[in-house]
Parts: C-alpha cells; sequence; structure tokens
C-alpha cells in the first residue's frame, strides 16, 4: 500500500469511527456506567470485532455474507437481538437504580472481560459493517502487491481510529456519570441508553442486502 492511498484510507476510517452507531453507543453505556478506566475496556471488544470484520472479507466469507440472503439474515437478526436485549437489559435496571453507576452487568459489577466480550458482539454481529467494508476496503488495495500486509495495515488503522474516538466516546459519558450520580438521574441516563440501543437494533432490523 503506497504512503498516499493510506492517508486516504486513513481519513477514511477516521470518518468510519466517528459515525454514530451501535459501537458508539456501547462505548458511551459502558463510560456511564462504570467511568472511564473500566468502561474503556468495551473498546478492546469493539476493535477484536472490527478486526474480524476485516479477516471475513479478507477470506472470502465476507462476500459470502453478502451474498446469501440466509447468512445475511441469519447475522444481521443475531444483532438486532442482541442489541434489543442489551437496551431492554438497562431498561429494566432503570427500575431499580441505585446511587453512583448504572447497573448494566448484573450484580452490578462488570469484569473486563464481559465489557469487552459485550463490545466485540456488537461490531461481530453487525453485516452492515461487513457490506460496507467490502465496498471501501477494494478501493485501497493494489491487487498487484501481496494483500496480507494491506489488510494488516487497514486492520491496525481502523483499530487506532476507534482506539481513540471510542475513548473520547467513553471519557464523555464518564464524565455524565461524575456530575449525575443520584438515583432518579442514574434511572435516566440508563432509559437513554436502553432507548439508544433499542433504536440502534430497529435501525439495523431496516438494513437490506444489496441486490
Amino acid at each position: 500500500m503506497q504512503w498516499t492511498t493510506w492517508l486516504a484510507f486513513f481519513a477514511a476510517s477516521w470518518a468510519i469511527s466517528i459515525s454514530p452507531g451501535a459501537g458508539a453507543v456501547a462505548a458511551m453505556s459502558s463510560g456511564a456506567a462504570y467511568g472511564f478506566r473500566r468502561g474503556y475496556w468495551t473498546t478492546a471488544g469493539l476493535i477484536s470485532g472490527i478486526w474480524l470484520q476485516v479477516l471475513l472479507v479478507a477470506v472470502g466469507l465476507g462476500a459470502l455474507i453478502a451474498a446469501s440472503s440466509t447468512a445475511f439474515l441469519i447475522v444481521k437478526w443475531l444483532g438486532v437481538a442482541y442489541l434489543v436485549y442489551l437496551g431492554l437489559r438497562v431498561w429494566k435496571d432503570s427500575l431499580h437504580p441505585s446511587g453512583g453507576a448504572i447497573q448494566v452487568e448484573q450484580g452490578g459489577t462488570a469484569t473486563r472481560r464481559s465489557l469487552v466480550l459485550k463490545g466485540f458482539v456488537v461490531n461481530a454481529m453487525n453485516p452492515k459493517g461487513t457490506v460496507f467494508l467490502l465496498a471501501v476496503m477494494p478501493q485501497f488495495l493494489d491487487p498487484h502487491a501481496p494483500l496480507v500486509p494491506q489488510y494488516l495495515i487497514i486492520a491496525l488503522t481502523l483499530g487506532f481510529t476507534d482506539l481513540v474516538v471510542m475513548g473520547v466516546y467513553t471519557a464523555l459519558a464518564a464524565r455524565v456519570l461524575a456530575v449525575m450520580n443520584s438515583p432518579r438521574q442514574t434511572a435516566w441516563i440508563n432509559r437513554f441508553f436502553g432507548s439508544l440501543f433499542i433504536l440502534a437494533g430497529a435501525w439495523l432490523a431496516t438494513f437490506k442486502r444489496a441486490a
């Protein structure tokens, strides 16, 4: 990959990371629930999910998901179900708020592993990401050069921009936690992020496979 090509992709990857979506909602909800230091672990999962998407596209499975209506629908509805599940879970917690952090996980705590897994599933079960990468990545690939190093560069670039952008989202939400920590405020924050998860699921449900 030539330097100028990478710079173009680097600019595009910022737009990809900044654009609002389920990943941004997941990062913000974790920041608001657990503060920056713990909530930031969700970003590790989000990046892992992106890397899986890049791998699927690289080995051709992404094209299969995009081309097969059955495979596409399976991945799509699994993603919808997971986002709605997260939203309903957060809404349920708003009925029994406690002071301080938003209780998103059972028992009021979240392990690093559970936060990473949450982020991973959000991005991995998103066929919109697969279709988007299938459309975008070929524009930055040199078919006459080895492809594996180019896919690695793309994956690392996307990981870096997400590391920064999702960190900002997490930090901003953590600031909300610092100033809004009464039980009543916690309940409304839960409802806000629960609604965002459900809306993200509904938005994904409307996404159709290209003909």
